[in-house]
């Protein structure tokens, strides 16, 4: 699956954001290395905090289904469901993907089919803590 594909189900899962309060829709999909594709939406919460992000949505629902192993994931955003940025996962959402994710995973933003930047993790989560510094 390439990067214009993934663009793409990213975008079609930001449809189902569910975003009332900032009107900041958010689509991602997960790429496992075995092809299975996970997606997601960013879910707000009138208390805040128990808002989740679109990466972390594809995220957990991958785990869910048993996978570990992955690929790459696209984030798409913008307000009130237009793309209108890059849509940079934040720094929960890094820290999480650092959790199950080599250093050189992907991670692709797009504004259109032909305009979508790709980064490795380690780019974007520099120094991460991770369970190798938890020792034994």
């Amino acid at each position: 699956m390439n990067k214009k594909d993934l663009f793409n189900l990213a975008k079609e899962a930001m449809k189902n954001s569910y975003a009332p309060y900032s009107n900041y829709n958010v689509g991602a999909v997960l790429l496992c290395e075995n092809g299975n594709i996970y997606k997601g939406c960013n879910v707000e919460n009138a208390s805040y905090s128990t808002t989740n992000c679109a990466e972390r949505t594809a995220l957990f629902s991958a785990v869910t289904n048993g996978e570990k192993d992955f690929e790459a994931i696209c984030v798409v955003g913008g307000k009130n469901g237009e793309i209108t940025d890059y849509a940079m996962p934040c720094g929960v959402c890094r820290q999480v993907l650092a959790e199950f994710c080599d250093a050189d995973f992907k991670v692709y933003v797009g504004v259109s089919e032909d305009d979508i930047k790709e980064y490795k993790l380690c780019d974007l989560l520099p120094y991460s803590f991770d369970k190798s510094k938890l020792g034994d």
